[in-house]
């Protein structure tokens, strides 16, 4: 059994959903604290051959909340998802994939009052569009760990779902080590993504932009291939 645990995001990139793909059950970490200013409730799509950021309003936001704790500022939310909506019809309308995709973001922008609610509905919506099939669990139901270290609390997840793998984002070589996973009979592996290039409509290539920019240029069939672009260290 191979699991994955990670922060919900709002349409992240296509690592994301790489490792989601690569584990037979996803946790979303989802009474961590929320990281303020980080990539939980925004993303870059292109707009006009340049990245363009586009941000979630939230109410009263604090790194001292969790992230299942987060509201949406329902005040502002519909103002904004009319613009963002907008947005994406004016930048991506002759996409090749636009007609498919557009549905399937406005799903994924029904009204929530709480942030991690429409974080999990989008990522779910997004798998099942691909076809990601992996069991996706929350960590605020069911494991009740939070009084262990970050470690320990991964290791927790990894025994209650019996998983003997564990695979983190290459960028979490800096804070797990290898050795004491293997300890407790979990090997720990990191995942890195390859270069991923398609066609867009700009002259030059603009990565590492939010899925949405992926699902509007490539096939269903272009993206399953682009979902095993990775390697595993």
């Amino acid at each position: 059994m191979t699991i994955a645990v990670m922060q919900p995001y709002f349409m992240p990139y296509i690592g994301y959903f790489q490792l989601i793909n690569a584990v037979d059950q996803f946790v979303i970490y989802d009474d961590v604290n929320y990281i303020k200013g980080g990539w939980i409730n925004r993303n870059n799509i292109l707009v006009n051959g340049k990245k363009n950021l586009f941000t979630i309003p939230l109410s009263n936001a604090s790194s001292f909340k969790q992230i299942n704790e987060i509201e949406i500022n329902t005040g502002q939310y519909n103002k904004w998802r009319l613009k963002f909506l907008k947005t994406l019809t004016q930048s991506y309308s002759k996409a090749p994939y636009f007609n498919d995709v557009y549905p399937i973001i406005e799903i994924s922008l029904k009204e929530e009052k709480m942030l991690h609610s429409l974080l999990v509905n989008s990522i779910q919506e997004i798998c099942n569009f691909i076809g990601i099939d992996t069991f996706i669990h929350n960590s605020s139901v069911g494991f009740h760990n939070k009084n262990l270290n970050r470690e320990d609390r991964l290791i927790n997840i990894c025994n209650r779902l019996k998983a003997n793998t564990y695979i983190n984002t290459i960028g979490g070589q800096e804070l797990y080590d290898k050795d004491y996973f293997a300890k407790q009979n979990i090997a720990l592996k990191f995942i890195k993504t390859d270069t991923v290039v398609y066609e867009q409509n700009s002259s030059e290539f603009v990565p590492s932009l939010s899925i949405i920019d992926v699902l509007m240029f490539n096939s269903r069939d272009q993206i399953q291939l682009m979902l095993n672009r990775y390697t595993l260290q």
